[in-house]
């Protein structure tokens, strides 16, 4: 499948180039080369934002509902295509991908419902009580309000359901917020196709160029700069605890100190009570066995701890996953950098002291 890519950023609605580049790192096919993202880049797309704030906060609800179905009819369109370069680039299979863009999709035709619904709004109408005593009551009236142009970050494990048009992208034009999208280093050409995508929904519905821009990464200071950017009102994130910290204190850190909306990683414990390991422990050994290597272990539900009391129970429960796990196919990881993080845990686990090692797997580049 050919697709033809910008590779440059987008700045509300013009694509951009820049003096410095990074390459992509797919897993398979060929490499390409993205702009790195600057500060004077971010400074831009945010202040588009802010501009197209002013009148895109003003849009009806219908309209933004028209313009995020549009988004998903423009994703679909391009269906094949992002499935293609984002299979080379993170190495997931086609069926996960094209149902990860039906969820894309569909959580843009939900929050369309959800605008044309209105409840969110939270519309609330209390009438003036001037009789009332001791004092008179006012006349109240609540309603929610978009709040400026929000900063959203995409996610590694998920290049389309939490990317660059995801759930937080989706949600913030809902509400009438502008976006700038930090592009994910580990698949810059699927961001580059969406944002494709979300341009020729802006031209189709006559929005502002400023509602939407993408802005590469290649360096940490992209990201910095625009969490601290001041015309910024929040910030959307899934990703490490680690990254997903430092932007929650940056975000802490400001004068003013604005919302931080992230989903971070966890190893996800899970307690094994002896009731339960001696019913079913064997059964809790194969399922826990599938969620772990579901994704090479790289969904943020993955249970990478599980703890039990030791004893007959427990055996059979450890047994069970350790012939679920002997018999899992090979995967691709997503990233280098989880292969590497990955290799560096094992190595920390396996010294730790006390630990035995029951079932070890080699990782081979990206290849688990």
């Amino acid at each position: 499948m050919k697709y033809q890519l910008k590779l440059k950023h987008l700045i509300a609605g013009n694509w951009v180039g820049g003096s410095e580049s990074f390459k992509s790192s797919p897993s398979s096919g060929s490499s390409h080369s993205f702009p790195v993202g600057t500060n004077e880049l971010v400074d831009q797309a945010v202040k588009d934002a802010e501009k197209a704030f002013i009148t895109y906060s003003q849009t009806s609800r219908q309209d933004r509902a028209n313009f995020l179905r549009v988004i998903a009819e423009e994703i679909d369109a391009l269906g094949d295509a992002i499935t293609a370069i984002a299979g080379e680039e993170t190495g997931l299979p086609s069926a996960r991908l094209e149902g990860e863009r039906g969820r894309t999709c569909g959580q843009l035709r939900m929050f369309s419902d959800v605008l044309e619904k209105g409840d969110y709004l939270d519309c609330r109408h209390d009438v003036a009580l001037p009789e009332r005593t001791p004092l008179p009551r006012p006349e109240l009236r609540l309603m929610q309000l978009p709040v400026g142009p929000i900063a959203v970050f995409g996610a590694s494990n998920f290049p389309l359901a939490f990317s660059t048009a995801g759930g937080d992208t989706a949600s913030a034009l809902a509400a009438g917020c502008p976006v700038v999208v930090k592009a994910h280093q580990a698949h810059p050409g699927t961001s580059d196709l969406v944002a494709q995508a979300i341009e020729s929904a802006i031209h189709r519905t006559g929005m502002p160029g400023g509602v939407f821009s993408m802005v590469h990464g290649g360096s940490r200071l992209v990201g910095e700069a625009l969490v601290k950017h001041p015309l910024i009102s929040a910030v959307g994130f899934t990703g490490s605890l680690a990254g997903g910290r430092a932007l929650f204190d940056l975000c802490a850190q400001r004068p003013i100190p604005i919302p931080f909306f992230g989903e971070l990683g966890s190893v996800n414990p899970m307690f094994i009570l002896p009731g339960a390991a001696a019913e079913r422990g064997e059964e809790i050994g194969r399922g826990w066995a599938a969620s772990l290597t579901m994704g090479a272990g790289q969904f943020c539900t993955n249970p990478g701890i599980i703890v039990v009391i030791e004893g007959e129970s427990a055996d059979k429960l450890v047994d069970a996953a350790k012939v679920a796990l002997a018999g899992a196919a090979p995967q691709t990881m997503l990233t280098d950098g989880i292969a590497v993080a990955y290799k560096e845990g094992q190595k920390r686990v396996s010294h730790t002291s006390g630990v035995r090692s029951i079932l070890t797997s080699k990782c081979d580049g990206r290849q688990a």
